[in-house]
């Protein structure tokens, strides 16, 4: 079953990531605000399974046609799952940054720092 995303769901951060949260399990991508300005990302190098990671910290790299970005971790936890699809076929991320090309799935340590994210509203409004 593919995630699908809900955009009263998503939190965000200022540097353009979101997370869904599933029970314990947060789904993470980037905003299809960042994917317009990268422009065509050709390459995804994605975190390891297993890897603890604090919020904040770079987690991934996507490469496109116009640069390199560094991806930031919006909460702490444990990645549980990578989407194995979009490593393989960095073009998913192109078409579907909020829905299909998600990057990985993390077990959250901490669901209080959801608190400190954007709401979809305050990301409209940051990136508008």
């Amino acid at each position: 079953m593919e995630f699908i995303t809900d955009e009263g769901r998503l939190k965000y951060t200022d540097s353009h990531e979101w997370v869904a949260i599933e029970g314990e399990i947060g789904v993470v991508g980037i905003s299809t605000h960042a994917q317009k300005e990268l422009g065509e990302v050709v390459f995804i190098q994605l975190p390891k399974v297993g890897e603890k990671v604090d919020a904040g910290c770079e987690i991934a790299v996507l490469e496109s046609t116009k640069a390199a970005a560094d991806i930031y971790c919006p909460i702490s936890g444990t990645i549980v799952a990578v989407n194995e699809r979009v490593k393989d076929d960095p073009s998913i991320l192109n078409s579907s940054p909020e829905r299909e090309g998600w990057l990985f799935k993390i077990a959250v340590s901490d669901l209080s720092e959801l608190d400190t994210l954007l709401d979809h509203q305050q990301y409209l409004q940051l990136t508008s």
